[in-house]
């Protein structure tokens, strides 16, 4: 990867048996799009040379941690990052209204058409395998939605959108992502009044639960994405993916001959 250009940051073992994490350096977001499925491309072809199998699905084994597809992000003006304050965990007013914009998009359903667009996504978003089930945001909570990293120093500020994974194409989720989180800057979106600020207690604001509800979601809540999404393109997405949607929920599956047949 690195040899391909890609800047990696590190790599280390992950919570499931055969489970790997990559972290990549800070690059644009047009460069992120690149580097992910090119990074994709070549685990897959290094893989199949040794003989082995990679799978980027989200669940692939029942009652094992899923994977996601961590984004970590700020956005510069002038060459500094807007993100760092002196609100709640050390974030300004823009870095707690973009995460508002991105909490609020995702809670619709809207940007999680885009960041979890498969039947397989809401295998992994369940509760108890430190998958974001709810739409919140903590400091060094692995099972908020958006995570302010808690070993950042002062002024280093940033946030980690954990719920998205690698079924998504990937320039249409970070797309999607930005704009939902500039909308919030736009509309000045306080998380906290907003209830996304998490606690001990159960989050009371879940996730939609399957790709159908998800793309209704879309279908209803799509007005920040006009800058650079096509109605077209919004259009087809819904229809391929009620497609898929169809194609797996109206199917037995073997569980179900395990207790009924």
């Amino acid at each position: 990867m690195e040899s391909a250009g890609i800047p990696v940051k590190y790599h280390h073992h992950e919570v499931a048996a055969s489970q790997l994490e990559i972290e990549l350096n800070f690059i644009s977001l047009a460069a992120a799009g690149d580097a992910v499925v090119l990074a994709k491309w070549i685990i897959k072809s290094i893989a199949q040379e040794l003989g082995l199998f990679v799978t980027f699905m989200p669940k692939p084994m029942y009652k094992i941690a899923g994977s996601g597809m961590h984004v970590h992000q700020f956005i510069e003006k002038g060459g500094k990052s807007i993100f760092p304050g002196e609100g709640l965990y050390g974030l300004s007013e823009a870095g707690l209204a973009y995460t508002a914009g991105i909490l609020s998009h995702a809670l619709s359903g809207s940007l999680l058409a885009w960041s979890n667009p498969s039947t397989n996504s809401y295998r992994r978003l369940v509760p108890g395998y430190e998958a974001p089930v709810a739409a919140t945001f903590a400091q060094g909570s692995r099972a908020a939605a958006v995570r302010i990293p808690g070993y950042l120093k002062k002024g280093e500020a940033r946030i980690e959108f954990r719920t998205g994974d690698a079924t998504a194409n990937t320039y249409y989720f970070l797309a999607a992502m930005l704009l939902a989180g500039l909308d919030g800057i736009g509309r000045g979106l306080d998380p906290v009044k907003l209830g996304y600020s998490s606690t001990k207690e159960t989050p009371k604001n879940t996730f939609p639960t399957g790709l159908f509800h998800v793309l209704n979601g879309l279908a209803k809540d799509h007005g920040y994405l006009s800058a650079a999404f096509p109605a077209e393109l919004i259009d087809s997405w819904i229809a391929m993916k009620k497609q898929e949607a169809e194609y797996v929920y109206n199917a037995p599956v073997p569980q179900e001959y395990e207790l009924y047949f």
